[in-house]
């Protein structure tokens, strides 16, 4: 089984999500905050949900 750990996902740039005003508010649990107008995704949520994916 494939599992991928919070470093690898950091080093891939999977925590930038999209511009602050594209957002849809459902995914305000995942959100970590926001830098320069971009979204930072909380990988603490992100890793498992992902991982039970694959």
């Amino acid at each position: 089984m494939i599992t991928v750990s919070m470093k690898e996902m950091l080093q891939a740039g999977v925590h930038f999500g999209h511009q602050t005003r594209y957002w849809n508010p459902k995914m305000d649990k995942f959100i970590f905050g926001s830098r320069n107008k971009i979204h930072i995704l909380n990988l603490d949520h992100t890793v498992p949900a992902f991982n039970e994916v694959l």
